[in-house]
């Protein structure tokens, strides 16, 4: 069960973001401010503290608080994001880790090893890295490295085609996992019950499980049926500016 969420707010800078889709135009900055806050409303309702950070200008994408950082039980690890741009998200971040761990429970990758939180899956006491063009092969030596340290596990996923790993997979408990595109034949995920999400709704691959309650990008019905098909209570949040941004709910947060 989760306790608590980390959150940052969006810049206005944000629609100069980096982004694989510029057909989808620029994010509307007002629009995406409440959906923001409709983010964390949802998040509150499935029983936890949210942490609110203030927005950062000279960083057009570190609302995607998920990429710098990511949060174990045992342990937060610093992570060392692979675009320059985003790199120096890492310093921001910290401060509101330590207010949550303390220093000999805070891990960091180091140069020349580079990992996006987005890379990462959590399952149970074992944890899905995703190699892509953002995470290297030294940052996920390094990672793996640090879970063992802490007692727990980690493996490499290959990435094909997407941007981060859970672009297209994410496990929302009960050994169910929605997976899209390339993941549904990956023999890594052979042994959980996978609900396929089709080619034309794959953005919403992307749900998070939160304390039973399964957030769900609005304007998906087939995910919206899938995820309520296997038992679970949906909350719908429109996320239409963040993805223009190549983001979605799990990039939104940090939570532990």
């Amino acid at each position: 069960m989760f306790k608590n969420c980390i959150v940052r707010r969006p810049c206005k800078a944000m629609v100069e973001g980096i982004t694989s889709a510029p057909e989808l135009g620029q994010p509307d900055y007002e629009l995406a401010l409440k959906q923001h806050d409709n983010y964390i409303e949802a998040l509150k309702q499935c029983g936890v503290e949210v942490t609110v950070l203030e927005a950062l200008e000279d960083f057009p994408d570190s609302c995607f608080v998920e990429d710098p950082a990511v949060i174990t039980s045992k342990c937060a690890i610093i992570a060392n994001p692979g675009a320059d741009s985003r790199n120096g998200e890492k310093a921001e971040i910290l401060p509101a880790i330590k207010k949550f761990f303390s220093d000999d429970k805070i891990e960091y990758i180091q140069d020349p090893g580079t990992l996006d939180g987005g890379d990462v899956m959590m399952v149970g006491d074992h944890f899905y890295v995703g190699r892509s063009a953002r995470t290297n092969e030294e940052g996920i030596r390094q990672f793996i490295a640090i879970l063992e340290k802490h007692g727990l596990t980690g493996s490499e996923v290959p990435l094909e085609k997407v941007l981060h790993l859970k672009t297209g997979v994410n496990y929302i408990e009960n050994n169910n996992m929605l997976v899209s595109g390339e993941f549904i034949e990956k023999p890594e995920f052979s042994k959980y019950n996978k609900l396929i999400i089709p080619d034309d709704e794959a953005y919403a691959a992307n749900c998070i499980w939160m304390n039973g309650t399964v957030i769900v990008p609005e304007g998906y019905p087939t995910v919206e049926k899938v995820v309520k098909d296997a038992g679970y209570k949906v909350l719908l949040v429109d996320t239409s500016e963040y993805r223009k941004l190549d983001g979605g709910l799990s990039c939104l947060s940090l939570r532990f």
